[in-house]
């Protein structure tokens, strides 16, 4: 009775017992569905059978059905970071700070999805993240977590567990022949049309569909960096947490997709609240995919992406007019913002198998940087480059490692606003001796037992935020996972 006076007089308190309750169901759930082989999110085609041919090996705490009209799966992901004090001649309001700092974020997710028929699908997954990360998720374009909780206008985001994911998916045949299709959290069919439209409406976060790379885009059990699993040119529409609402249209055939998405922007730059009003702020994003083994006969994949924002953005050329006429006193991005602004991208991802044990992945990106930063990083040009290699060929069936290198750049306004000490929402040290930002990131995940990963990470950082004067910064990171 006490506790429940307890809980009921913290609400904060009493929705992340919630959260915590809900996963124990889900659990409970998972025990109850556990009647056919694994299938585990995140992994290629082959890796996904060889864990699942396994049976003493399994890749989750309990396996998914592929026959049952539901899903449900969740995963926790713990990770604990920390850098020794590094040099830095300064220091400003968004620096990384130099001292030595450790940080821990959690995120917890739930996912639930139904097959109302075999071609229409509904998903809705709760999350709960908490931590910020080392510098408040400050200081770094290829900040160091995608998991950290981000900072809104300065004040940290409630702790409560939310809706992540809703939305639903509907597949339109357009042949009757029909490929085997993995089945996890965001696509439930094991089998569908080998020529068809996909459409997807609700809320959803972008990157769930573009700019996917197999080997780098997994967080949770691969890379970290925000720059290695995701494009960093790629200012997509999102809120704080990553997600938006939006509606998504496909189009797939044998070797081939294409894929357009109409989504919300944030009302201010990492801005926690979405802008119904598409008139005036919205984004475009068109990806083609080609699907291969044109180069020794080994599997490989290109995708070509380019989006446009429309938004409320402030410009960096007049933001540093404004100053240099004495009209504010540091130069404030902010103070130029404007409705029906825009900006744009190209990006150009790709995976290439070399052995059946080895696998390189890279990415290019641009962006025109004339008008702010809005919803993901601070980059307007990036290169990235990576190898990885599953553990199966050191008889590890389930262990996996990397290596990757970014180098990432910001145009020359952006360069200007921040040497004379303008703050951007992620970057801001007062000062700016420039320095393309250059990070090497390497990683190995161990399988302990039936869904349970432990990690350790590595990221060298030469000139964290461009800037020469500061860094490098070493930071070390153990992670701990599971998958149910």
């Amino acid at each position: 009775m006490l506790r429940f006076l307890a809980l009921r007089a913290n609400p904060l308190r009493s929705a992340r017992a919630l959260g915590w309750l809900t996963l124990g169901l889900a659990l409970a759930a998972g025990v109850a569905a556990a009647q056919a082989p694994n299938s585990t999110p995140g992994q290629s085609p082959d890796q996904s059978n060889d864990d699942a041919s396994k049976p003493g090996d399994p890749a989750t705490v309990f396996p998914h059905s592929d026959t049952a009209r539901y899903w449900i799966s969740g995963q926790v992901n713990v990770i604990l970071q920390w850098h020794p004090s590094f040099q830095a001649q300064y220091s400003g309001t968004n620096s990384l700070t130099s001292w030595a700092q450790s940080a821990t974020t959690h995120v917890m997710t739930l996912y639930t999805g139904y097959q109302l028929t075999p071609t229409t699908e509904v998903f809705a997954d709760m999350e709960d993240a908490t931590g910020s990360g080392i510098g408040n998720a400050n200081g770094l374009a290829g900040y160091t977590n995608l998991d950290s909780v981000r900072l809104a206008d300065g004040v940290a985001l409630s702790k409560a567990p939310y809706l992540a994911r809703f939305m639903l998916r509907q597949i339109i045949p357009l042949t009757q022949d029909r490929v085997e299709a993995d089945r996890d959290s965001l696509h439930l069919a094991t089998s569908l049309p080998a020529r068809r439209i996909e459409f997807r409406l609700g809320k959803f976060d972008l990157v769930d569909f573009f700019d996917v790379n197999t080997w780098g885009t997994d967080s949770h059990l691969q890379f970290l960096n925000w720059t290695v699993d995701e494009n960093g040119a790629y200012d997509y529409a999102a809120d704080t947490r990553g997600y938006t609402d939006g509606a998504m249209l496909e189009y797939d055939d044998h070797w081939w997709s294409v894929r357009f998405a109409e989504a919300l922007m944030p009302k201010t730059a990492n801005g926690r609240y979405l802008d119904a009003d598409i008139a005036r702020a919205r984004a475009e994003n068109l990806e083609f995919e080609a699907r291969g083994r044109r180069i020794a006969h080994r599997a490989g994949t290109v995708r070509l992406l380019g989006y446009l924002n429309h938004a409320n953005m402030g410009n960096y050329e007049e933001a540093i007019a404004n100053f240099l006429d004495r009209e504010t006193p540091t130069p404030d991005i902010i103070a130029t913002r404007q409705q029906g602004r825009h900006k744009y991208g190209f990006g150009l991802n790709f995976e290439q198998e070399i052995t059946p044990q080895v696998g390189v992945f890279g990415r290019l990106g641009w962006s025109d940087g004339r008008n702010e930063s809005f919803a993901y990083t601070e980059d307007d040009r990036t290169v990235e480059l990576g190898a990885f290699a599953p553990g199966s060929s050191w008889h590890r069936r389930n262990d996996r490692a990397g290596v990757a290198f970014v180098e990432n750049g910001i145009v020359a306004a952006h360069q200007q606003y921040l040497a004379l000490g303008g703050l951007g929402f992620l970057l801001g040290d007062g000062g700016l001796t420039y320095g393309h930002e250059k990070i090497f990131e390497g990683f190995y995940t161990a399988h302990l037992w039936r869904g349970f990963y432990a990690s350790y990470d590595f990221q060298h950082i030469n000139n964290p935020g461009y800037n020469q004067a500061r860094g490098p910064a070493p930071v070390s990171t153990v992670r701990f996972h599971t998958d149910f």
